[in-house]
């Protein structure tokens, strides 16, 4: 039986690539691909993949809260994380999420034949890279005997509205993307500001991109 793999990544070519390699490999089937987050959850419900490779910068749901989700509501579908983001705060909140893999593009296509296989064999895979920065973190803790720092103070639903409106989506935008009313969006938008005691959407912005929310290469 193949391993079923559903492609998540804003960038075609990126996917085509990815596509062409692993239709080389024996027991691997791409089945599906998605170029955003609600594109990716969408596939999942409808194929059921065995393991999603995600990318983390992705518009509208970025790969983290997508993972998030996937993992919360499909406890059989594995995914890896393939990112050009080595930064310790995306590596922390990809695992916080549920992630089972962390790999960088840069790496050999061989690694992520064999991160694919290890965690399928419901393994953990982290690229060496990656290895070092989840050890440094865990050290660190033990050395000051504090924890990280929580995700943010957002809600998953705070944080699914702060995405797409630090990308320049209005609120009626927002609203159909959620499915809920344009109240309910100024609502949010109104606590997230609160919280955060931000006052601009510039302000946010920035937070978003800090926080691994959003990207400047969406």
């Amino acid at each position: 039986m193949s391993i079923r793999i559903l492609l998540a990544d804003d960038h075609k070519i990126v996917r085509m690539g990815l596509r062409t390699l692993l239709k080389s490999q024996q027991g691997m089937e791409v089945i599906a691909e998605a170029q955003d987050g609600r594109g990716t959850l969408q596939k999942v419900k409808e194929y059921l993949p065995d393991i999603v490779v995600m990318d983390i910068g992705m518009p509208e749901l970025n790969g983290i809260e997508t993972t998030r989700i996937i993992t919360s509501e499909f406890s059989h579908v594995k995914v890896i994380a393939l990112s050009m983001h080595s930064d310790r705060r995306f590596v922390a909140r990809m695992l916080e999420a549920g992630a089972s893999g962390y790999l960088l593009k840069d790496c050999a296509f061989e690694e992520l034949v064999h991160a694919i296989k290890a965690v399928y064999n419901n393994q953990l895979y982290l690229s060496p890279d990656i290895t070092g920065i989840v050890i440094g973190d865990y050290l660190r803790q033990l050395s000051s005997r504090t924890p990280l720092a929580p995700f943010n103070p957002l809600t998953p639903r705070e944080r699914e509205v702060l995405q797409p409106l630090t990308e320049g989506k209005t609120t009626k935008q927002i609203a159909a993307l959620l499915h809920v009313s344009a109240k309910t969006i100024e609502t949010h938008r109104s606590q997230i500001m609160e919280k955060l005691n931000l006052h601009s959407v510039a302000e946010l912005t920035k937070y978003a991109i800090r926080e691994g929310i959003t990207t400047l290469d969406i």
